[in-house]
């Protein structure tokens, strides 16, 4: 990842400060109104854009955004609303599945603990981290392709698989970025420690950061 070393426990707090004075109040890119929507449109952003899933969700979620009217509709129903999203027959499967449990077992209901949450269809350690910190403000780090690259190109949470950067973040972010941690992260990744070539010339932390560029400028 072109990591330089781990980056200096000092620089911690300012690289977080840095991000949270210009992004106050971070949140997802998924588009949603409710536990439900903001679990559905998780579910079908794997291996996807929020772009896409949003654009996806817009046609979805108007007529239908429970578990039961998203049962009701079928599996072929469904198909239909999200056939633009990659892997969308195994995420429309999943889904399925997923809201006749919450149906059947949880009310109709979004469950709040981990274990509940990773029981159903589709639903991963990544996308239980996202519910729970999102819907239920909980301090929690989903791991995706941006944050585990930033996590290792920074030397803030250098790690060889997605679980052990999570730790390694949770143990290292300080308590008071914690909830915010997860979304100013991805932004970050996603659109300034991009994969291909980092802009460490317009970057706000970059002081903070053990990642050495070869150049400064593109």
């Amino acid at each position: 990842m072109g990591n330089n070393g781990r980056m200096k426990t000092q620089h911690i707090e300012p690289f977080f400060a840095t991000l949270k004075a210009a992004n106050p109040q971070p949140n997802t890119e998924l588009e949603y109104t409710s536990v439900f929507e903001l679990l559905a449109a998780v579910l079908l952003s794997a291996q996807a854009t929020d772009v896409g899933v949003n654009k996806a969700t817009r046609l979805l979620f108007p007529v239908a955004n429970t578990p039961q009217q998203i049962f009701d509709l079928g599996l072929a129903g469904l198909e239909g609303y999200i056939k633009t999203i990659g892997l969308y027959h195994s995420k429309a499967k999943h889904l399925m599945q997923t809201c006749r449990i919450l149906v059947e077992q949880h009310q109709g209901l979004v469950p709040r603990t981990r274990e509940a949450l990773e029981a159903l269809p589709g639903v991963g350690r990544k996308t239980a981290n996202v519910v729970l910190n999102v819907a239920f403000g909980e301090p929690t780090m989903a791991v995706d392709t941006h944050i585990f690259r930033v996590g290792n190109r920074t030397g803030l949470a250098p790690g060889k698989t997605p679980l052990a950067v999570e730790m390694k973040l949770m143990k290292r972010i300080p308590a008071e970025y914690l909830v915010d941690a997860h979304h100013w992260l991805i932004l970050h990744g996603r659109y300034v420690c991009q994969a291909r070539k980092p802009l460490c010339w317009q970057c706000g932390v970059s002081e903070f950061c053990s990642f050495k560029p070869k150049t400064t400028k593109p």
